[in-house]
């Protein structure tokens, strides 16, 4: 382990925000069901525990910020595309779905637990920023969907948004309880192996119905109507 010197200029302070949080995602990635405290996440990112509890007063509030920057990568690619001039697909919107919450091994894992800790153990000034932080995010991403596909109302896109992400969470659920019941015991879960596929489906049926027409499949016309 080696023991860095104490940030001092902005972009130092940066790059030791993101080494912890890749520290402590690389923790969480190795054991999902514990949480690694601090001690743990300042050896394997090879601080000081003192430094590290300078950016993070507490294991929870740790987890939250990796859990954030997750979903900061997938709106902010979510956002670029609907930021684009050409038609949006509902194609495209699955893939960054997939690529930043389905193949990320830490992103539900992680999502669900966060959910509990807001709640109950991060302290309420940080709770309310995370959530309007959220709820930014998704307005924007909201708006661009609305832009894209005229058939939502205003407000539309975000509740689209919750709703799908609620889907993606429920769904992975029931993969991840199906793959931990006893051999030869009825199943009413979703098979983790078919959880992408099934995903998939179940938000193409969500997004249709919402939008209220067929969306376009890979190869066939842009699905935005406007």
């Amino acid at each position: 382990m080696v023991i860095r010197q104490r940030a001092v200029h902005s972009e130092d302070k940066q790059e030791r925000h993101h080494a912890i949080l890749d520290a402590a995602e690389r923790l969480f990635a190795r054991a999902p069901a514990r949480v690694a405290n601090v001690a743990e996440v300042a050896d394997e990112a090879g601080l000081a525990k003192g430094t590290v509890y300078l950016y993070f007063p507490s294991k929870d509030e740790l987890l939250l910020a990796v859990h954030e920057r997750h979903v900061d990568d997938f709106f902010s690619a979510l956002n670029a595309l609907l930021a684009a001039d050409t038609p949006a697909s509902l194609t495209e919107i699955l893939t960054l779905t997939r690529i930043h919450m389905i193949e990320r091994p830490t992103f539900l894992p992680l999502a669900t637990r966060c959910f509990g800790l807001v709640q109950t153990e991060i302290p309420p000034a940080i709770a309310q920023g995370f959530k309007a932080r959220m709820a930014e995010r998704l307005g924007t991403a909201g708006g661009g969907l609305e832009r894209h596909f005229p058939e939502l109302p205003a407000g539309g896109g975000v509740a689209l948004l919750r709703h799908s992400y609620a889907l993606i969470v429920g769904l992975w659920q029931m993969a991840a309880n199906a793959k931990d019941m006893p051999a030869g015991q009825a199943n009413c879960g979703v098979d983790p192996l078919d959880y992408p596929v099934e995903l998939e489906r179940a938000l193409r049926a969500l997004w249709e119905g919402t939008i209220g027409r067929p969306l376009a499949l890979p190869g066939e016309a842009p699905d935005s109507a406007s």
